[in-house]
């Protein structure tokens, strides 16, 4: 069971990259550059370490994929006042712009792949996927670490 389980939410992740990526091909940014913008705009002046936790991401891609959006104009870092060595990350007008684009792939992949379900059974996906969420955030958290 554990097998077909992993399996079957990886391959929904890999479809979603595909999708994600073929829709934003016009925005210009990645399939999980999405994730970054949304998050950074919700957080305008976080520091690239919050946004590691944030989003579960290895440090090293975070700062990977900030110097990708910076360069593509989508974010600036800035020093922080009290401690130079923290960024601060700001969305740029090109990243709010990109809001709305960014929600209507997700709301479309959405319901695309919600299709066919009932309410009750999307309202039970959801709820049990959270549970999955939560359950995975506290793996990482007791383990105190991103990786075995």
């Amino acid at each position: 069971m554990t097998n077909r389980f992993m399996k079957n939410i990886g391959e929904v992740w890999r479809c979603a990259n595909l999708y994600r990526t073929a829709h934003f091909e016009a925005l210009g940014i990645g399939s999980y550059q999405d994730s970054y913008i949304l998050n950074i705009c919700r957080n305008p002046g976080i520091t690239q370490e919050e946004l590691t936790q944030l989003i579960y991401v290895h440090k090293s891609n975070v700062a990977r994929q900030l110097a990708s959006l910076e360069e593509k104009g989508f974010i600036t870092r800035t020093p922080d006042a009290q401690d130079r060595r923290t960024l601060r990350v700001f969305p740029t007008q090109k990243a709010l712009d990109a809001i709305p684009a960014i929600r209507e792939v997700h709301r479309a992949w959405n319901d695309r792949i919600l299709a066919g379900f009932d309410k009750a059974e999307c309202e039970a996906i959801i709820a049990l996927t959270q549970r999955l969420a939560e359950n995975a955030k506290r793996v990482i958290a007791d383990n105190g670490e991103e990786r075995p």
